[in-house]
């Protein structure tokens, strides 16, 4: 049976983009006391299994301590959380009370923390007790899960047990489909980090893509590795498994291959998603594999996946990992899709087609006009055809916001160049600031470091471009190799043969750097710009 997708968009918009959307009936209260949210499994595979109705009692008893501390609708918390049942509890609290979610990311500084804290206007921090240290010197009211010696901080659970779930205060604050429920910020990899400010109507768009592109269903064991301080990971490790009430796996624990190796045999992951970090670190270890994967459906996104790791997944985890793109600021758009109506081959090295509710080209360099097919161009958003576009514009930055769109305001520009080609399919090709013009050739920097990882001895590379009297630009290569492997001279040339055999003679790197490991932010994106300073070998 075909399913109507553009039917099911607007079913979608109409369910979370109302007057009267509130977060915690949708994310919670809607479902089933019984039914389990999430599986939450500890480093040594202990489970708790979170109901909905746990959920609603403790985040119930969350939000009446949240009011009594001076928290109202609209104001700023924050947390500074591992995955964790906590966590889930903290944010149902917060958007129970009507407040605003700040995610912050556990391996971030104090210096970073702080940045976010100020310009977002936060109120209340909840942090773990191992990150609580970190706020030691702030003047924020801390809320700390465990044990911390932080003055003044009060205690998570002495919260919970001196506050009542029927509390008038936690009675469900109704905020609409335009009230605010997160306040995320992008990663800063050129500037200042920019403040992202996220409607309750995003919810729309979350649920579309884990029923469209990764087609959860209700039997699946869905499992999304990402952190939930970053976008990928909140939108759809913790709010689209709640939006849609499917059960999913949240790991309180580090990354660690032989971890992730157990946790998709014990528990039978049938559908999961991660970054392709991730399935470069499963592929690099070596441990063993262990037998009797239930992989249905596997799927990436953060950076493009390399046709290495795709027939590695083929291979060990008995179904090809497929890739899926979007940004903090709009949520997934483009993606090899997984739904059946929407499942269908594309090129290798693609990353499929426009997901239903959406609307993608790619525009020429010069004009705001499409571009040919197969030409390299701008990707962006055609935002009058694009019904689950939420983006407000960047928190009190109209500079930074206009940028973002052409003059008339019908696209929004992603910052990325790719091309499409007659079928639909796009191709991404760099961020736009990293396309590298050598002898008035554009090249982009991930079509050559996808030939470099196809060397057995290369573990990841990253390419940018140095100034050349003569020609502008050269390319040089900056190689993380496998294991104990050294770099030589002798690897450095076949190197640079293989890219002029498997991509372009004209496009090898003059110069190959091995190092140690590649600077990236803390989502797990290359930082271009700092290699393009570096010259420390290994």
């Amino acid at each position: 049976m075909t399913t109507d997708l553009d039917a099911r968009v607007r079913d979608l918009l109409d369910h979370y983009d109302g007057p009267e959307a509130c977060v915690a009936d949708l994310l919670c209260d809607r479902h089933p006391a019984g039914q389990i949210a999430f599986t939450v499994v500890e480093s040594d595979l202990r489970v708790h299994e979170l109901t909905y109705g746990e959920l609603r009692e403790r985040s119930a008893r969350f939000a009446a301590a949240l009011a009594e501390l001076g928290v109202e609708p609209g104001d700023r918390v924050a947390t500074l959380m591992a995955k964790s049942a906590e966590l889930v509890v903290s944010l149902l609290g917060i958007w129970r009370r009507g407040a605003v979610h700040v995610p912050l990311f556990t391996a971030f500084a104090p210096p970073a923390i702080e940045f976010r804290l100020t310009v977002s206007h936060t109120k209340v921090v909840v942090a773990d007790a191992d990150q609580a240290s970190k706020l030691a010197a702030t003047e924020y009211r801390t809320i700390v899960v465990g044990d911390a010696e932080i003055p003044a901080a009060l205690r998570f659970d002495d919260l919970l047990d001196g506050h009542r779930p029927d509390d008038p205060r936690a009675t469900p604050v109704v905020v609409g489909g335009d009230g605010l429920l997160v306040q995320l910020f992008t990663s800063g990899t050129t500037g200042t980090p920019k403040g992202v400010p996220i409607p309750v109507r995003a919810l729309a768009s979350f649920h579309a893509y884990q029923e469209f592109a990764l087609d959860v269903r209700p039997d699946d064991v869905y499992w999304n590795a990402a952190d939930p301080g970053w976008a990928y990971g909140l939108y759809y490790a913790i709010l689209a498994p709640l939006a849609t009430g499917v059960r999913s796996l949240l790991l309180h624990a580090g990354f660690s291959p032989t971890l992730t190796w157990e946790v998709l045999q014990r528990f039978g992951v049938t559908n999961f998603a991660a970054a392709p970090t991730v399935y470069r670190a499963l592929r690099a270890d070596g441990g063993p594999v262990p037998d009797g994967f239930a992989l249905r459906r596997a799927s990436s996104a953060g950076e493009p996946l390399t046709p290495d790791v795709v027939a590695w997944s083929q291979r060990t985890l008995g179904v090809a990992v497929r890739d899926h793109y979007g940004q903090t600021e709009h949520g997934m758009v483009i993606c090899h899709a997984w739904q059946p109506d929407l499942d269908a081959a594309v090129p290798v090295g693609s990353m499929g087609r426009q997901l239903p509710g959406w609307s993608c080209a790619v525009l020429a360099e010069d004009a705001d006009i499409e571009a040919a097919p197969g030409a390299i161009g701008r990707v962006a958003i055609d935002a009058e055809r694009s019904p689950l576009l939420w983006f407000l514009g960047y928190l009190d930055d109209p500079e930074r916001t206009a940028s973002r769109f052409t003059a008339d305001g019908r696209w929004y520009l992603t910052g990325d160049v790719g091309a499409r080609d007659p079928d639909g399919c796009f191709r991404f090709s760099s961020r736009d600031d990293d396309v590298i013009i050598m002898a008035g050739y554009r090249i982009g920097p991930f079509e050559v470091e996808s030939v470099l990882v196809l060397h057995d001895q290369v573990a990841e590379a990253a390419v940018v471009g140095m100034p050349d009297e003569l020609r502008g630009e050269v390319l040089e290569a900056f190689v993380v190799t496998r294991g104990d492997g050294e770099g030589s001279a002798e690897l450095a040339a076949e190197l640079q043969q293989l890219v002029k055999d498997e991509f372009a003679a004209h496009a090898y790197p003059r110069t190959v750097h091995f190092v140690a490991e590649l600077p990236k932010t803390p989502s797990g994106k290359v930082q271009r710009f700092l290699l393009r300073g570096k010259e420390t070998r290994r």
